[in-house]
């Protein structure tokens, strides 16, 4: 199965858009869409954190890579960033579009269909380019690395909120919400990546750690989706991953516990 039939086997675009407007008829705001277009770990909070890389007047021309559901685009058009989103999974940019229609914000983000192993953007073109959880499923990392490269500014930024292989490989179980067995994931080891990085010709290499933080919002997610008593929220991952999504979460808590995983932020700078 490849990863756009992965995300969109269960994913009914339309379907989850009636579902929004009517939890939300006068629309949704950031945090009321977060359980549903906020597909990683650590949620609004990690991309709140993310975003602080971004600044308005230096980067007018930045490229979030997986865009998915779009929440990092919406989140970041109430900074005053407007993001190119780039998915293969032509549903997800579907309802995506549908999304920014239930927004109360304002948001005009354009969105392609298209592989990050070929970038249909024009050579030094970009400012800064995101990757949140979508590098885990590139299966030619090098590839993506060496297009980001091409299509950035000279000085221009890279800035990752990513999983990695932690150091018990062998604890992890599928299906995890990028993948339904192995074969989908593609995680280097953090070692790896920063190899990767500068074999594409990328430098000012940083590496940060936010596994802890990322166990403890899972915990709390995992928390919530279990309960009996608790009020259930009207939007949720299932809507877009369907049934598979009760093992999803388990998985990720044992997987981050075990150490099969970690996240990281990883941030970059072409030369210039």
């Amino acid at each position: 199965m490849s990863i756009d039939q992965h995300y969109q086997q269960e994913l009914d675009p339309q379907a989850v858009i009636e579902k929004v407007q009517a939890a939300y008829p006068n629309g949704a705001d950031l945090y009321q869409l977060a359980p549903l277009d906020q597909l990683h770990i650590g949620g609004i909070k990690a991309s709140e954190r993310l975003l602080c890389h971004l600044d308005p007047k230096r980067h007018t021309h930045v490229l979030d890579i997986g865009s998915g559901a779009g929440g990092l685009m919406r989140q970041a058009a109430s900074l005053g960033v407007q993001l190119i989103g780039l998915d293969i999974t032509h549903d997800l940019n579907r309802l995506n579009q549908g999304l920014n229609r239930c927004y109360t914000g304002e948001v005009n983000n354009p969105v392609l269909t298209g592989d990050a192993h070929h970038l249909p953007l024009a050579d030094a073109s970009i400012d800064l380019i995101l990757f949140q959880h979508s590098f885990l499923n590139m299966p030619d990392d090098l590839q993506v690395l060496q297009e980001c490269r091409r299509v950035l500014k000279p000085g221009g930024q890279l800035v990752m909120h990513e999983v990695v292989e932690g150091e018990s490989p062998e604890a992890m179980q599928f299906p995890v919400p990028w993948a339904a067995h192995s074969s989908q994931s593609h995680l280097l080891t953090d070692t790896a990546l920063r190899a990767r990085l500068q074999q594409a010709g990328v430098n000012d290499i940083t590496l940060e750690d936010w596994s802890q933080e990322a166990i403890d919002w899972r915990r709390r997610q995992l928390a919530k989706e279990t309960s009996h008593t608790r009020v259930k929220a009207p939007l949720s991952p299932a809507m877009i991953l369907g049934k598979r999504f009760a093992a999803m979460g388990k998985n990720l808590v044992h997987n981050l516990e075990s150490g099969a995983i970690r996240v990281i932020e990883v941030t970059a700078r072409t030369p210039g």
